[in-house]
Formats: structure tokens, sequence, C-alpha cells
């Protein structure tokens, strides 16, 4: 059962329930006591950082959550690296990998390339429910200053013609069952 939110989370709630906003996702928990080794393959797991039981404890719940709140999902795209494709399938039972929600490479032109493309999309208002991005803690600050916790995410309404504004966000603690 869900416990009764403070009035700020419960407007957060009622826009999400409209359907018209963005939803970015870091993805769910993983061991921080390390980053990806050497020799990350995309299509291989196994060279990954990857979700912890915690981690997929954390997706499973939140897509439990949107659902009982009412929150109607549209496409949900994801970084191709395998954190996020679980994270996005354990939620929401589908991911369509986006190369623009990827990890890196971290050079300074191609950072800026994947923050245009994601505050391009940010800008843009969806159509068949709210717009999940399943990406990276440092990709979600690079386009909106925000740096959520694995598991946390960051709720954008799309203004159009590049523009955006963070409508709220939830902590793996908000989604958590009390």
């Amino acid at each position: 059962m869900l416990a009764a939110a403070a009035p700020a989370d419960e407007a957060l709630w009622t826009r999400l329930r409209a359907g018209d906003h963005v939803i970015l996702l870091r993805h769910a928990a993983t061991d921080r006591s390390f980053g990806d080794p050497p020799g990350l393959r995309l299509d291989d797991c196994a060279t990954q950082r990857n979700l912890v039981d915690e981690g997929r404890t954390q997706a499973r719940r939140l897509g439990d959550v949107l659902r009982a709140r009412g929150v109607p999902i549209g496409r949900v795209l994801s970084s191709q690296w395998c954190r996020c494709l679980e994270t996005a399938r354990l939620a929401f039972g589908r991911a369509e990998p986006w190369p623009a929600l990827n990890a890196g490479p971290r050079s300074a032109d191609q950072v800026a390339e994947r923050t245009r493309a994601l505050r391009a999309l940010l800008a843009t208002p969806p159509s068949g429910g709210n717009l999940v991005l399943v990406t990276h803690g440092f990709n979600i600050r690079d386009a909106t200053a925000e740096m959520p916790a694995e598991g946390g995410l960051v709720v954008v309404t799309p203004l159009g013609q590049d523009r955006f504004t963070v409508a709220g966000r939830l902590t793996p603690a908000d989604l958590a069952p009390r």
C-alpha cells in the first residue's frame, strides 16, 4: 500500500498521470565500489558494471509504483549499457536503445553532441504517455544540472522550442514500500 504523499509530491504525481512529461531515470543500483572494467563492450554484459539485487528490486518497484499510481508510460528509450537496459526492462517490460543516452565516450565534443540531442528530446512534448529515458547520472546532470541517486528520477515538463523545466524529482526512498 502506498503511504500518503506530501502535497508537493502529490502535485508531481498528478502531473505524471497527465502523461505529457519526460521521466529521466538513472539506472538502478549497482556495485559503486568500481567502475566499468577496461575492455567494456556494449554487446557483452560480463564486461560491464551491472545491477545488483537491490537494483533489480528498485527497478521492479519503480514499475509497480508507476502502474499503481496510474502513470501512463509511452516510449521507453535507454542507454545501450546493460545496467540501463535491465532497469528499463524490469520496470517497464521494454527498452528501445538510443545511443545519445550512453555513458561514453566522454570527450568534450561527444558529451556536447549527446547533451544537445537529449535536451532537444526533453523539450519535445511526448505523445502516448510519458516518455521514459533510462540513462546515467552524468547525462542527466549535463542536460538538467540535476544528479539523482541510482534508481532516482527527474521529471521534466517539455515546453517546446528547445525549452523545458524540471517539474520534480523522486528518490528511490520515495518509491520504497511504506
